[in-house]
């Protein structure tokens, strides 16, 4: 029996929502867009807390919803074990008497106890959700969350009221936490660092539609559309056209204003066409004053920096082209390589673009 969840949900109003993703068991599953975008409204219409016009939700082989044959069990009947952002803990009972209330039968104070060594919260089972820090209080959230074997992990915004350095260390429990389990989890955040760090793959959703489900890496150098790209905070979107393509060197040859750059084969794109492409930071190179650098040859642009700021050992940089400054490159080396060179505001520099990370994609509608 398939062990994974499956989700598909329709919906005018009030939310729009036009999502569709699945989730193996032992996956993390990140769904990543803007405020608005339907994140947390996906995750209550799988526990069944909200019904969509239309739908169907299936987890570990049980048809939790489907609005075209009149299934729609009840959030008690669905084995969905929800963390919500603001924990929800009941103020007046301690921490084991919040897991033990969701212990579906059996000795629950001996489940409730095993749960809490679980989260790492052994000896704190007395105290109650005022005497426990945040981060503690979503150990007991995700304890409680577990205590009905659910068949899925929701995860709400699990880290966002805590303090960075206690949002670290819980980051680090669930991956360690999901060993231990073996169920599908969504994780619904807004920060795309740790939506990239925490999921096995990212769905990436605006107004409650879904436009891209991939793993981290393939996202963030390959997004399906430029509005895909914005999203996940990619600046180096552009258009452009496709000039012709090279199968022996896989290399398509991209017209760029009146530059002809290289980038990665593309051959669905016909010769001709108009595309949008992207390049993400890495994937720009400084050349280097003092000794030819790595890809110099390849893609070679040169402009003047018109911002520099220095953020820790990183320099984030953009690179006006053309002297224009509607026409950016963003890029960041590291600060002790921008000062070894000389780069500064103002100063005249020249990057390569490498090839494999121009990456096209349909072109944007005007």
């Amino acid at each position: 029996m398939d062990s994974g969840l499956s989700v598909h949900l329709r919906s005018a109003a009030p939310i729009p929502l036009a999502a569709d993703f699945a989730c193996a068991s032992g996956e993390v599953i990140g769904l990543v867009g803007p405020s608005g975008s339907g994140k947390s409204t996906i995750l209550r219409c799988i526990a069944g807390l909200r019904r969509p016009s239309e739908g169907k939700v299936v987890a570990a082989g049980q048809v939790w919803l489907d609005t075209a044959s009149g299934i729609d069990e009840r959030p008690q009947a669905r084995a969905a074990g929800m963390v919500f952002q603001n924990y929800a803990l009941f103020p007046h009972m301690t921490a084991l008497a919040n897991v033990a209330a969701a212990v579906p039968e059996g000795d629950r104070l001996a489940r409730a106890r095993a749960l809490l060594e679980l989260v790492h919260l052994a000896g704190l089972e007395d105290r109650r959700p005022a005497q426990l820090s945040g981060g503690q209080q979503q150990r007991v959230a995700i304890a409680r969350a577990l205590a009905r074997d659910p068949k899925v992990l929701l995860l709400d915004e699990p880290f966002a009221a805590v303090d960075q350095v206690t949002r670290r260390k819980l980051q680090r429990e669930l991956v360690l936490l999901r060993r231990s389990v073996s169920m599908p989890i969504v994780l619904v955040t807004h920060d795309l660092e740790e939506a990239a760090m925490l999921s096995d793959r990212m769905c990436i959703l605006h107004r409650g539609q879904t436009l891209q489900v991939a793993p981290p890496a393939e996202l963030m150098t390959r997004p399906a559309t430029p509005l895909v790209a914005r999203l996940i905070d990619l600046r180096n979107v552009f258009d452009g056209r496709i000039e012709a393509h090279d199968a022996a060197a896989q290399t398509s040859l991209l017209r760029w204003r009146d530059r002809l750059l290289e980038a990665a084969y593309a051959p669905h794109f016909a010769a001709g066409e108009r595309v949008s492409w992207v390049i993400p930071p890495g994937a720009v190179v400084l050349h280097r004053r003092d000794r030819p650098s790595r890809g110099e040859r390849e893609n070679p642009v040169s402009g003047v920096v018109g911002e520099f700021v220095a953020l820790g050992d990183t320099a984030n940089l953009s690179m006006q082209l053309d002297g224009s400054e509607d026409l950016i490159i963003a890029f960041s080396v590291p600060l002790h390589v921008a000062r070894r060179n000389g780069v500064d505001k103002g100063e005249a520099i020249t990057v390569s673009l490498l090839k494999e990370g121009i990456h096209c994609m349909p072109a944007e509608a005007n």
